[in-house]
């Protein structure tokens, strides 16, 4: 059976549902993308390794040659959760509209995994001197639990490794860490006619909300990176649910939340400071408050300026290698041992939005950027550039 064009590999895996989410409702299993790519990749004579992370999400690492070093394309096989009313186009099928391939998907960042496969297609025929890796990660924009998992059993990848998160094809050598927080706070609910008969978990929320704005304001004050587009850390708040009904004091709330730390920035220092705000407020609101992480943190990440990775991006591309706001599974590859950088065709401010999109003329410059960095580390590796 004939492989699929890059158009209807694109469509394909848009087409699946991947979704992961910290609320168990929304969260879906990312097996179907993984065996897709599995099936295409396996068919152009790459070994596939299918690796079970948790119960429904998995890995997939394929390689193409033998041997230590190499390239590593990488890249997250889940998305975001959407909401279908806020679309213009159905968001699990790629739709065409004004120069852009639309759909969930399309920019972070199952789309970058047809443009890895066009990349190589035409090179398979040569000898490879180095092997390339193609690895799709699970639950990248929850638990990063995919890429901890590849960094835990510590097998080597590659000599170097790039992740095609978007960054309008411009090489990425550093950026902030992930913390993903949860606030949970216990009252007491009661007849809404009478205050005295509970102690109210949304309105200690409230206070709480107070303590973290405050706290986000001093920090950057305190703290700045003019690398960053973003200079400060930022404290997000990304969703909240408490109470049932208009009439029952809330009994019970929780929120959760992201801080972006800074380079330098201790997690540990940062929850420390919290966790000092919220102890007053328990009292105060006589109620329970617990704080916890809902998955470790993500390391901040830098790769230096003159690594073999860095320079051949920036010849490539003709862009100096910059920092970013968000965060990738950069540094956990990094620990297996790889140069990283993060390189991709689409731009952050359209991802997790609704309409989702590609420009289409990023396209055949993604695709040959990734054929140039294939051939340079597994067909005729060049020497060190000066």
């Amino acid at each position: 059976m004939p492989l699929p064009s890059m158009k209807d590999q694109f469509a394909a895996l848009i087409a699946v549902p991947s979704v992961s989410c910290t609320q168990p409702s929304l969260d879906l299993s990312n097996r179907p993308v993984i065996d897709l790519l599995a099936g295409w990749l396996s068919d152009l004579g790459f070994t596939c390794d299918i690796q079970t992370v948790s119960p429904g999400k998995f890995n997939l690492l394929a390689s193409f040659g033998s041997g230590p070093g190499g390239l590593v394309l990488a890249g997250h096989s889940d998305t975001v959760p959407f909401d279908e009313a806020l679309w213009q186009t159905d968001p699990l099928k790629l739709s065409e509209v004004d120069g852009r391939w639309v759909g969930l998907g399309s920019c972070d960042m199952k789309g970058f995994f047809a443009l890895a496969i066009e990349a190589v297609r035409p090179l398979l025929d040569q000898p490879f001197k180095q092997p390339l890796l193609i690895l799709a990660t699970c639950d990248e924009e929850s638990s990063m639990s995919g890429a901890r998992a590849l960094a835990e059993a510590g097998r080597p990848l590659g000599r170097a490794a790039v992740i095609g998160e978007p960054t309008g094809l411009k090489p990425i050598r550093l950026h902030k860490g992930v913390m993903m927080e949860r606030i949970d706070i216990l009252g007491r609910s009661g007849h809404s006619s009478d205050p005295s008969l509970g102690h109210s978990a949304l309105e200690a929320m409230h206070d709480v909300i107070g303590e973290l704005r405050g706290l986000r304001g001093q920090w950057q004050r305190e703290y700045n990176n003019p690398q960053f587009t973003v200079p400060q850390p930022t404290l997000n708040l990304g969703c909240i649910h408490g109470g049932d009904n208009p009439n029952r004091i809330c009994g019970q709330c929780a929120l959760e939340f992201d801080l972006r730390p800074l380079p330098g920035m201790d997690p540990g220092v940062l929850r420390a400071a919290i966790r000092a705000k919220l102890a007053p407020l328990a009292e105060r609101h006589q109620v329970k408050i617990d704080y916890a992480p809902l998955f470790p943190e993500v390391p901040p990440f830098e790769q230096v300026a003159d690594a073999e990775l860095v320079r051949i991006a920036e010849k490539l591309t003709g862009h100096r290698a910059q920092a970013v706001a968000f965060g990738t599974e950069a540094p956990y590859l990094q620990r297996l041992g790889c140069e990283t950088l993060v390189l991709g065709p689409g731009d952050i401010d359209c991802a997790h939005q609704p309409g989702e999109f590609l420009e289409m003329s990023r396209l055949q410059p993604t695709v040959q950027l990734l054929r140039e960095l294939i051939e340079h580390y597994c067909l005729s590796p060049a020497p060190t550039l000066r």
